[in-house]
């Protein structure tokens, strides 16, 4: 019922929230990570991605156990786009289908902190003088906190 992914193409909102859909479930709640075109008062061109994919998946479907182990919920879907993203494309979108929203609310915000803090999927930002940075979340497990 899990559906994780990590892909080259394009993320289809539309796809996504159809994965999860159900008879049975009065909510769907989604998040959708875009890139936008600025960041720290520079003006972002778009972003790239790279990723551990097997690791990654991996990882996705332990978040969706952990979601499971805390919420009453019907499906979930987790896709990660890898590559170049440009601006106001999706990054990443998670749908989660429940029989009422609260739980639906819940477990979609908690994914979307997890995925950033422990999914082996690294983001530079690309500038408009073609200038680059390696981007660490904030939310990261492996990050030096020293």
């Amino acid at each position: 019922m899990d559906h994780v992914e990590v892909t080259e193409d394009r993320i289809s909102t539309d796809n996504t929230t159809r994965l999860v859909s159900s008879p049975s479930c009065g909510a769907i709640s989604v998040f959708i990570g875009t890139t936008r075109d600025n960041f720290d008062g520079k003006k972002v061109l778009r972003l790239e991605y790279e990723a551990y994919v097997p690791m990654a998946k991996k990882k996705m479907m332990e978040i969706c156990q952990q979601i499971r182990d805390k919420w009453n919920i019907h499906r979930i879907a987790m896709i990660h786009r890898i590559g170049v993203v440009p601006v106001e494309e999706a990054s990443i979108v998670i749908a989660v289908s429940s029989p009422h929203r609260k739980e639906s609310l819940e477990a979609v915000g908690y994914a979307i902190d997890t995925v950033k803090a422990v999914v082996p999927i690294w983001k530079k930002e690309i500038y408009g003088d073609e200038s680059s940075a390696w981007k660490e979340n904030k939310e990261c497990a492996w990050k030096d906190t020293s």
